[in-house]
């Protein structure tokens, strides 16, 4: 599951503004099934997908694993863009 996030920056002058993009992917679940008694192990699950529509709580719940999307790696991207123009003369 992929998200975006754009994040808007106007810079001191009003030539200059800047821009940051944030891609969030939630990637393998890591929780640990056999915590419970002692051990270690995972169930393989290599990548997050919602089981329900954005702002349920399928949202959150992986539809492969059944796991808290907080069990998930989560991978984030930034991405910071620039702009300048020159002053007008």
């Amino acid at each position: 599951m992929k998200k975006r996030q754009v994040v808007m920056k106007s810079g001191r002058s009003s030539t200059t503004s800047s821009s940051t993009i944030r891609n969030v992917r939630y990637g393998e679940c890591q929780k640990n099934h056999a915590a419970n008694i002692g051990g270690y192990a995972v169930d393989g699950c290599r990548e997050f997908m919602a089981s329900g529509a954005e702002g349920t709580t399928g949202a959150l719940t992986c539809a492969a694993c059944g796991c808290h999307r907080n069990f998930h790696r989560k991978e984030v991207n930034t991405e910071v863009v620039c702009e300048y123009t020159p002053p007008n003369s």
